[in-house]
């Protein structure tokens, strides 16, 4: 039926009259004069909605948009975050998705922050996984741009609270003091197997290291103490029994989202949420996954502390151990507790 009807409407198309055009034509048959309309201004369109990806490596920044593609590439330097604030600036996104690239992505999205427009940095893994799932399995810095702002779109991540610049040194401040105890752990055990030869030389960069050690906590404490707000959460984090000032510093500036979330995500954010393994009726081991790993390895001290001495935390890790649960799987509840 339908070729028959598309074959008539064919047909009637083709054998249609032709209509008959006069090129003089008469007074009769001319059109009558319109009247005359005023000039109405026509409404300029609005831009239509668009995301934003950004992919930041060392030497550049490639942004692209979505659903319509348009590429930006420029330097990752201060001239190049001007170009790209204006590009963005000029399409109002909804949203700009980039990854956490290991501090790399700081500066560009504090840029954008203080530009006013809206960020969110999501995990990379998802952003992989979404790539995959959407069957881009070709990885360039363009394409990846153009995956964050896809992301951006489908997914739409909440721009999570960004740090300010107090709490970026805090941060800083909080890495470089873990850098120095590992090395202060890789020389002590350095030293136990060493050459009589090379000893001294061990033992005076483990003092200096120590003395870095101090020093770095030192301004810790005086970066919380001279903030009145730091202050205060640093004293109520501080009044539960286990907490001491290293923890207390890192989860202040490492998880700006505590006290904004349940208890639930907030542990899935910092990794010691347990995700079910099932599937039909195998039931799988619970496992943590992901997170924060700086926070969870300072949580992980401060719980063993609080098995001991936190009176509460105690009870609920002596109950665990009663009922048979392995000492870790304990003291992850204890952490999420």
């Amino acid at each position: 039926m339908m070729k028959n009807s598309v074959a008539a409407a064919v047909h009637a198309a083709l054998n249609a009259e032709r209509p008959v055009i006069l090129d003089n034509p008469p007074a009769a048959l001319a059109e009558e004069p319109r009247p005359r309309q005023e000039p109405t201004t026509e409404a300029v369109p609005l831009p239509a909605e668009c995301w934003v990806g950004i992919d930041v490596a060392k030497a550049h920044l490639d942004g692209a948009t979505w659903p319509e593609i348009e590429r930006l590439r420029v330097a990752r330097d201060d001239a190049g975050l001007v170009a790209l604030t204006a590009w963005l600036r000029a399409r109002a996104p909804r949203l700009i998705v980039l990854e956490a690239t290991g501090g790399l992505e700081v500066p560009v999205v504090t840029a954008l922050v203080e530009a006013g427009l809206p960020v969110a940095v999501s995990n990379p893994r998802q952003a992989r996984d979404f790539a995959k799932a959407t069957g881009r399995l070709a990885k360039t810095d363009a394409l990846d741009a153009a995956v964050l702002a896809h992301f951006g779109h489908a997914i739409g991540p909440e721009p999570r609270p960004w740090k300010d610049a107090e709490a970026q040194a805090l941060t800083a401040v909080i890495q470089r003091r873990r850098q120095v105890v590992e090395m202060l752990t890789a020389e002590k055990n350095r030293l136990a197997s060493a050459h009589p030869h090379v000893k001294p030389d061990l033992e005076a960069t483990i003092a200096w290291l120590e003395q870095r050690l101090k020093d770095h906590d030192r301004d810790l404490q005086q970066r919380l103490r001279a903030s009145p707000v730091w202050r205060e959460r640093d004293d109520l984090l501080r009044g539960v029994p286990g907490i001491g000032p290293v923890t207390a510093a890192t989860l202040l500036a490492a998880l700006p989202e505590l006290g904004t979330l349940d208890r639930r995500q907030i542990s899935a954010l910092v990794g010691v949420c347990p995700f079910n393994r099932d599937s039909g009726r195998s039931r799988g081991r619970r496992m943590i996954f992901g997170g924060r790993a700086g926070v969870r390895a300072v949580l992980y001290m401060a719980t063993v502390t609080a098995s001991r001495c936190n009176p509460v935390i105690k009870a609920f890790y002596q109950r665990l151990r009663q009922a048979g649960k392995p000492s870790k799987v304990a003291l992850t509840a204890c952490m999420s507790k």
